[in-house]
């Protein structure tokens, strides 16, 4: 069994990360001493790897719990990881698109910037138009 602190240099998990997902019951709430220290075992340190790499993936909480959930499953069906997987996959490559365009703005903004004086900035012109819309010069 270990401290909270020794949880938090094996994982890369903060202290405090640790007890918000215990609030949360991400984690179940730890065994205590008699003081009243949280103590965890290697089931915990396993499961809050996994917690980890899914959020460094981008995996919000609901997708995690659902995960850990059909883990308690273990000879259930893959498909519905694997469907979760294929969402949050979704929504990566749409901000990748999302990304994408707003480099392709900032660019044009900046190549069009003739880097005179502010008030005849284009790249402040640009930011105060409303989308769609384009300043007369």
């Amino acid at each position: 069994m270990i401290a909270i602190g020794a949880l938090s240099r094996r994982t890369g998990v903060n202290i405090e990360t640790i007890r918000y997902y215990e609030r949360i019951r991400l984690i179940p709430p730890p065994g205590r001493t008699d003081s009243g220290r949280r103590l965890y075992g290697a089931e915990d340190v396993r499961r809050l790897t996994f917690i980890r790499h899914a959020r460094d993936l981008g995996f919000d909480t609901a997708a995690i719990k659902a995960m850990l959930a059909l883990q308690e499953v273990p000879e259930a069906s893959c498909e519905e990881v694997s469907r979760i997987a294929a969402d949050q996959l979704a929504a990566v490559e749409s901000r990748i698109r999302r990304l994408a365009g707003l480099r392709t703005e900032l660019t044009r903004m900046i190549n069009e910037c003739d880097n005179g004086e502010v008030a005849t900035c284009r790249i402040i012109e640009v930011l105060a138009e409303a989308p769609g819309q384009t300043v007369d010069h």
